[in-house]
Protein backbone atom coordinates (compact mmCIF):
# COMPACT_ATOMS: atom_id res chain seq x y z
CA UNK A 1 0.00 0.00 0.00
CA UNK A 2 1.02 3.36 -0.58
CA UNK A 3 1.55 6.44 1.76
CA UNK A 4 1.25 8.88 -1.34
CA UNK A 5 -2.36 11.13 -1.86
CA UNK A 6 -4.04 10.50 -5.18
CA UNK A 7 -3.57 12.55 -7.99
CA UNK A 8 -7.34 13.74 -7.53
CA UNK A 9 -6.87 14.46 -3.61
CA UNK A 10 -3.68 16.20 -4.01
CA UNK A 11 -5.25 18.75 -5.99
CA UNK A 12 -8.18 18.74 -4.03
CA UNK A 13 -6.21 19.53 -0.79
CA UNK A 14 -4.35 22.17 -2.68
CA UNK A 15 -7.19 23.99 -3.93
CA UNK A 16 -9.24 23.96 -0.51
CA UNK A 17 -6.33 24.99 1.37
CA UNK A 18 -6.53 28.32 -0.89
CA UNK A 19 -8.27 31.50 -0.18
CA UNK A 20 -12.49 30.26 0.74
CA UNK A 21 -13.57 33.23 -1.88
CA UNK A 22 -10.84 32.69 -4.51
CA UNK A 23 -13.30 30.49 -6.67
CA UNK A 24 -16.38 32.06 -6.58
CA UNK A 25 -18.12 33.50 -9.52
CA UNK A 26 -19.85 36.64 -9.13
CA UNK A 27 -23.19 36.98 -8.82
CA UNK A 28 -24.08 38.76 -12.00
CA UNK A 29 -22.25 36.21 -14.68
CA UNK A 30 -19.06 35.62 -15.82
CA UNK A 31 -15.69 36.91 -14.57
CA UNK A 32 -13.74 39.03 -16.66
CA UNK A 33 -12.13 37.27 -19.92
CA UNK A 34 -8.68 36.94 -19.82
CA UNK A 35 -7.70 36.46 -23.52
CA UNK A 36 -9.41 37.26 -26.72
CA UNK A 37 -10.04 34.07 -28.45
CA UNK A 38 -9.80 34.93 -32.45
CA UNK A 39 -10.61 33.00 -36.01
CA UNK A 40 -8.78 34.04 -38.71
CA UNK A 41 -9.62 33.08 -42.32
CA UNK A 42 -7.70 33.85 -45.39
CA UNK A 43 -8.84 34.51 -49.41
CA UNK A 44 -7.36 35.74 -52.01
CA UNK A 45 -8.47 39.35 -51.50
CA UNK A 46 -8.57 39.54 -47.61
CA UNK A 47 -7.99 38.10 -44.32
CA UNK A 48 -11.55 37.91 -42.19
CA UNK A 49 -10.99 37.96 -38.43
CA UNK A 50 -13.70 36.91 -36.15
CA UNK A 51 -12.74 37.66 -32.44
CA UNK A 52 -15.12 36.98 -29.23
CA UNK A 53 -15.65 39.84 -26.37
CA UNK A 54 -18.44 38.86 -24.55
CA UNK A 55 -20.62 41.64 -22.68
CA UNK A 56 -17.88 44.24 -24.55
CA UNK A 57 -19.46 47.35 -25.65
CA UNK A 58 -18.03 48.41 -29.10
CA UNK A 59 -17.38 51.91 -27.81
CA UNK A 60 -15.29 49.90 -25.19
CA UNK A 61 -12.87 47.99 -28.33
CA UNK A 62 -10.53 49.49 -30.12
CA UNK A 63 -8.24 48.10 -32.95
CA UNK A 64 -5.31 49.48 -34.90
CA UNK A 65 -3.51 48.02 -37.62
CA UNK A 66 0.39 48.17 -38.27
CA UNK A 67 1.54 46.89 -41.73
CA UNK A 68 0.64 43.12 -41.36
CA UNK A 69 0.15 43.21 -37.16
CA UNK A 70 -3.06 43.72 -36.08
CA UNK A 71 -3.90 44.76 -32.36
CA UNK A 72 -7.09 44.59 -30.40
CA UNK A 73 -7.72 46.11 -26.78
CA UNK A 74 -11.03 45.89 -25.21
CA UNK A 75 -11.86 47.42 -21.87
CA UNK A 76 -13.96 45.62 -20.07
CA UNK A 77 -16.84 46.50 -17.59
CA UNK A 78 -19.05 44.57 -15.66
CA UNK A 79 -20.83 46.15 -12.63
CA UNK A 80 -24.88 45.14 -11.05
CA UNK A 81 -27.29 47.18 -11.07
CA UNK A 82 -30.43 47.62 -8.37
CA UNK A 83 -33.84 49.53 -8.64
CA UNK A 84 -34.43 51.59 -6.24
CA UNK A 85 -36.79 50.19 -4.20
CA UNK A 86 -34.00 47.40 -3.19
CA UNK A 87 -32.17 47.38 -0.39
CA UNK A 88 -28.47 46.52 -1.46
CA UNK A 89 -26.69 43.94 0.05
CA UNK A 90 -23.76 43.43 -2.29
CA UNK A 91 -22.26 45.39 -5.17
CA UNK A 92 -19.69 44.11 -7.42
CA UNK A 93 -18.15 46.00 -9.95
CA UNK A 94 -15.17 44.78 -12.44
CA UNK A 95 -13.19 46.10 -14.65
CA UNK A 96 -9.60 45.37 -16.68
CA UNK A 97 -8.55 45.22 -20.54
CA UNK A 98 -7.64 42.12 -22.69
CA UNK A 99 -5.73 42.63 -25.56
CA UNK A 100 -4.11 40.95 -28.54
CA UNK A 101 -2.07 41.19 -31.42
CA UNK A 102 -1.35 38.96 -34.45
CA UNK A 103 1.10 39.20 -37.22
CA UNK A 104 -0.55 38.38 -40.39
CA UNK A 105 1.84 36.96 -43.04
CA UNK A 106 0.96 39.52 -45.64
CA UNK A 107 0.53 43.40 -45.22
CA UNK A 108 -3.17 44.83 -44.78
CA UNK A 109 -4.49 47.52 -46.76
CA UNK A 110 -5.84 49.95 -43.78
CA UNK A 111 -7.90 52.29 -46.08
CA UNK A 112 -10.26 49.68 -46.32
CA UNK A 113 -10.48 47.68 -43.29
CA UNK A 114 -13.86 47.29 -41.81
CA UNK A 115 -15.03 46.49 -38.41
CA UNK A 116 -17.96 45.15 -37.16
CA UNK A 117 -19.30 44.32 -33.69
CA UNK A 118 -22.55 42.25 -33.76
CA UNK A 119 -23.64 39.84 -30.35
CA UNK A 120 -19.88 39.82 -28.72
CA UNK A 121 -18.12 38.96 -31.66
CA UNK A 122 -16.57 41.78 -33.62
CA UNK A 123 -15.46 40.79 -37.39
CA UNK A 124 -12.77 42.73 -38.95
CA UNK A 125 -12.25 42.54 -43.28
CA UNK A 126 -8.73 43.05 -43.78
CA UNK A 127 -7.86 43.61 -47.31
CA UNK A 128 -4.37 42.54 -48.29
CA UNK A 129 -2.07 45.07 -49.26
CA UNK A 130 -1.04 44.84 -53.34
CA UNK A 131 2.21 44.69 -53.56
CA UNK A 132 4.39 46.25 -56.51
CA UNK A 133 4.79 43.76 -59.42
CA UNK A 134 7.62 41.56 -59.04
CA UNK A 135 11.35 42.87 -57.84
CA UNK A 136 12.50 46.17 -60.21
CA UNK A 137 16.15 46.02 -61.66
CA UNK A 138 18.26 49.07 -61.46
CA UNK A 139 20.46 49.88 -64.11
CA UNK A 140 24.15 50.40 -62.86
CA UNK A 141 26.00 53.88 -64.44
Amino acid sequence: MTMLPSRSRLFEDFFRDLSPGFFIKPLHGDALPNEITLDIKESDEAYTLHAELPGVAKEDIHVTIDGAVVSIRAEVRQHDSHKQDERLLRSERYYGSVARSIRLPQEVNDATAVAKCENGVLTLVLPKRTQAQGAKRLNIA
